[in-house]
């Protein structure tokens, strides 16, 4: 009897190891199961967080499109109004009164004739003017002749008014632009440049570089003026409006100046794109 009790005592430990080690094994198992749980929860919780940053993210990148295309557009209507306004008020007025000079310079002596034919030709030129302008500003026009020609008006009236020169060249074959009213949008970012350049530069010339490759329209405007520091400058509605018209169509814009060393704008227009 003596030597089967000592061998029951002797296998106690072996049974109470192995069930411990079970134990050990069921709560790791456990143990791994819950963590694995923890981090699949914290990935998908994860996703949907981001998800829903994405979401907002580009709800409000609508938002900031949908607001920049409707200010864009309620400024392309208020030029168009403005111009309309010019070509049919002022350059009416600006026509009676040619007309009515005409008439009065048979009745007039000789000796005021010279004053006369010289008002007479001032309102001949500022007619000319307000036409040109209300040209520019209205957009059926500039779709109509076209974006080049568009540019090719505009220096010419800058020159007749304030610059010694005013040249546009073209490089490359001429393509299309993927949508046609961004040949508007372009015309006007290049209108603030040259509306900049007369209040501000004091410059004596101007031009202008369309250089057309398979992929992209270059464009290089510049002054000779007197330039400024563009990180000092304040940020004025002008590059405020480019910059913004820029980013509508996809366009890269840089403006690079230094003091006594002229403006230039760059843009790079992709021809082959989303737009």
């Amino acid at each position: 009897m003596i030597p089967l009790i000592n061998i029951f005592l002797q296998a106690q430990p072996t049974v109470s190891t192995s069930a411990e080690r079970y134990l050990l094994i069921y709560m790791i198992g456990v143990l791994l199961i819950v963590t694995s749980l923890v981090v699949i929860f914290f990935i998908v919780f994860q996703k949907r967080k981001n998800k829903l940053l994405l979401d907002k993210i580009k709800q409000q990148q609508a938002f900031d499109e949908e607001i920049a295309q409707t200010q864009t557009e309620i400024q392309e209507q208020t030029l168009k109004h403005i111009g309309w306004e010019l070509h049919d008020n002022v350059g009416q007025l600006l026509a009676y009164a040619s007309m009515q000079l005409n008439m009065i310079s048979s009745k007039i002596p000789e000796d005021l004739k010279g004053s006369l034919n010289d008002t007479t030709s001032t309102i001949k030129e500022s007619l000319k003017e307000v036409r040109s302008l209300s040209k520019s500003l209205n957009n059926d026009v500039i779709l109509n002749i076209g974006f080049e020609k568009s540019i090719t008006n505009e220096l010419d009236r800058l020159k007749r008014m304030k610059f010694a020169s005013a040249e546009l060249h073209i490089k490359g074959t001429k393509q299309p632009l993927s949508n046609k009213k961004h040949e508007i949008i372009l015309f006007r970012i290049l209108q603030e440049f040259f509306s900049n350049s007369v209040k501000y530069s004091e410059a004596q010339n101007l031009k202008v570089a369309l250089d057309y490759s398979e992929n992209q329209l270059l464009i290089v405007a510049t002054d000779d003026g007197k330039g400024f520091d563009v990180e000092k400058a304040e940020k004025g509605s002008g590059l405020i409006n480019m910059k913004s018209r820029a980013e509508l169509i996809e366009a890269k814009f840089d403006l690079f100046s230094r003091p006594n060393e002229g403006v230039k704008l760059t843009i790079t227009y992709p021809l082959v794109s989303g737009n």
